[in-house]
């Protein structure tokens, strides 16, 4: 039987050369949204409404196309967005408003 490999599934494959002049991934100052929403995951996780490997999980539905648009963090944040709306803890019509709540904020001093 062959296995098939699923888009996001890379291991094995050639991925250039490693570039060690640079620390790699602890040299990687993290921007204030990659940080919230690293804290999100774990708020999440250590109330028992989310695990890792939903989060996994989620990652690996978004697809092909989005998978490659989106960076490291995007991705978890879309997953963790895609898994609240499944489980119900928030609804699609809330999102969208909270969303254009910020939108609409942005620029704007209070």
């Amino acid at each position: 039987m062959r296995h098939l490999r699923r888009h996001h599934d890379m291991g094995g494959l050639d991925a250039g050369p490693v570039d060690h002049d640079h620390g790699g991934a602890l040299a990687h100052d993290y921007a204030p949204w990659e940080k919230k929403v690293d804290a999100i995951l774990r708020l999440l996780s250590s109330s028992g409404v989310m695990t890792v490997d939903e989060l996994r999980r989620g990652i690996e539905e978004l697809g092909p196309g989005i998978y490659d648009e989106l960076s490291y963090y995007e991705r978890w944040i879309a997953s963790v967005t895609n898994i609240l709306l499944e489980k119900g803890v928030i609804e699609t019509d809330e999102l969208g408003r909270r969303m254009a709540e910020i939108e609409a904020g942005w620029g704007h001093t209070p």
